[in-house]
């Protein structure tokens, strides 16, 4: 299974050098488990992306565990993605954190999709981790492995620690609407994630990938966004505006949810969400 770094990072202070990183595995930029799912949905989508297109989809903005710092609102009508989902990834980090026995399985829906599983720390929300799949994984075992994932084993970034719990924001971001497109200026700032495959200077196949955030976030234009994903993904050469017409783009949108992890307590506090963890709450510190 292949594992994709997204987001452009600002490194800690402890950090070592971020540069410009491209699959965490697969250097030669294949799909590992996934049978190039991008072309298999080209121009209307068939199989099981096309089967999703009934979910609504979103953006940056479709689902936000906040808005203006309030208080965590719940899914969506129409979305998959909630506010527990984002307990449940904040449920297995601390357990592991702390070794108690890992959560049991959670009440919201195993459904399959490709995910992705943020982590942001401080209150300039700088990225801590961000690892993810475009294969399709049950939720409950995919967000489960990828927390731990872009929580521990980001390249970027040392392994999180306890310590930095409590100032940590988690989003999850399942990804549907897979589209290949001709024109790699064929998609939307802001509305909708790209993934890149290219042929590099030494002629081997690379890939990368931006959320649909990314790019709103940065400030960044279509050709600027496309320029820095090809670096990220170990393109070293001058970038023409013909090597940009080579690469094989797909969009895709996405549904996301965000939450803080003062306000995961209280939404498990309010919810009493247990999520089956193997200890009681909150006799510790950072959950009184």
């Amino acid at each position: 299974m292949g594992h994709f770094l997204c987001g452009t990072p600002q490194p800690l202070p402890s950090s070592p050098p971020t540069g410009n990183s491209g699959p965490l595995s697969d250097p030669a930029g294949a799909w590992p488990g996934c049978s190039n799912p991008g072309r298999a949905c080209s121009r209307g989508g068939s199989g099981w992306w096309s089967s999703r297109r009934g979910v609504q989809s979103r953006g940056q903005e479709g689902a936000r565990g906040t808005r203006g710092g309030g208080a965590v609102k719940g899914a969506l009508e129409g979305m998959v993605v909630s506010a527990e989902m984002c307990c449940f990834c904040f449920d297995v980090l601390y357990c592991h954190l702390y070794g108690y026995q890992p959560p049991r399985s959670p009440r919201f829906t195993n459904d399959p999709y490709p995910l992705f599983v943020t982590w942001k720390i401080g209150r300039d929300k700088r990225l801590r981790g961000c690892i993810g799949t475009f294969s399709a994984m049950n939720l409950h075992s995919g967000l489960r492995e990828y927390t731990l994932t872009s929580a521990l084993k980001d390249s970027r970034f040392p392994p999180m620690t306890r310590d930095e719990l409590p100032r940590l924001f988690c989003s999850v971001s399942l990804l549907t609407n897979f589209e290949d497109v001709c024109d790699y200026l064929d998609w939307e700032v802001g509305v909708h994630g790209i993934r890149i495959e290219f042929i590099n200077e030494k002629g081997s196949k690379r890939t990368a990938t931006y959320l649909p955030e990314v790019a709103k976030e940065q400030g960044w234009d279509h050709i600027q966004t496309i320029d820095s994903l090809l670096r990220k993904g170990g393109y070293k050469a001058p970038i023409t505006n013909e090597f940009r017409k080579s690469i094989k783009l797909t969009r895709y949108r996405s549904e996301k949810m965000t939450m803080s992890y003062t306000e995961y307590l209280a939404h498990r506090q309010h919810h009493h969400f247990q999520n089956g963890i193997g200890h009681p709450l909150p006799p510790y510190n950072h959950y009184s």
